[in-house]
């Protein structure tokens, strides 16, 4: 398990627009608001640099966090994050807190294993096909997994793992597959390569059989 991801947080009474964006030219603070669990919003901002190192780590995006302001802290999930669309940097972000008996909806990463066994690979020549890197899973917070793992040493050429072949920790739900069997889509399959050994063994059998189709041919079929 990685470790719990902690933030320092202050309250922020200056709102709008224009002090969002004072906070962000002279202080180098990200505006932030924590809302949910049947309590008021809280308005928050967040040291730029300190919240740019948390969110190099994957867990960030997909576990609970410890939300730090004054002298308590809140159990919350990310939300939203708001980006700059040219210089990619946070301009505001959301966080939700959460409740011990209440479920959370989170997208969580999904990790594969064994590729470089892979049967279809190693033995078919096939090529593995990653159709997902998350999937949103449904659990109460002490249930929700750091990420999935995806076994893909079993799987041969035109075989496909899907949300239901997945192994889950108990507690734990896919929501798409709560919407329906047509929602149970593929997450990785492993597909023939184009152009590969078998295609170039047909074509010389081919040519081959032309070959011999011309030796056969007699002088009668060539004259005029």
């Amino acid at each position: 398990m990685s470790e719990q991801i902690v933030l320092q947080a202050e309250f922020r009474e200056d709102l709008g627009k224009a002090a969002s964006r004072r906070l962000r030219r002279l202080s180098d603070k990200v505006p932030g608001i924590l809302y949910g669990g049947g309590v008021d919003p809280v308005h928050l901002s967040l040291a730029h640099r300190d919240l740019s190192k948390a969110m190099q780590e994957e867990s960030f995006f997909s576990q609970i966090l410890e939300l730090s302001v004054g002298d308590k802290t809140q159990a919350c999930v990310l939300r939203d994050v708001q980006r700059h669309p040219a210089t990619d940097r946070v301009q505001h972000i959301d966080f939700l807190r959460i409740r011990d008996d209440m479920p959370v909806q989170m997208h969580v990463p999904l990790h594969y294993t064994n590729e470089d066994r892979c049967v279809g690979v190693k033995l078919g020549g096939g090529r593995i096909a990653h159709n997902l890197i998350e999937v949103e899973v449904s659990c109460l917070p002490r249930d929700l997994p750091e990420f999935i793992e995806v076994d893909v040493a079993d799987l041969e050429v035109g075989a496909s793992i899907h949300l239901s072949d997945l192994e889950l920790p108990d507690g734990v739900s896919i929501v798409a597959l709560g919407l329906g069997e047509d929602h149970d889509i593929p997450v990785a399959s492993v597909a023939a390569r184009r152009g590969g050994a078998g295609d170039e063994v047909d074509a010389a059998a081919g040519s081959d059989a032309s070959e011999d189709d011309a030796d056969d041919a007699s002088p009668a079929d060539d004259a005029p």
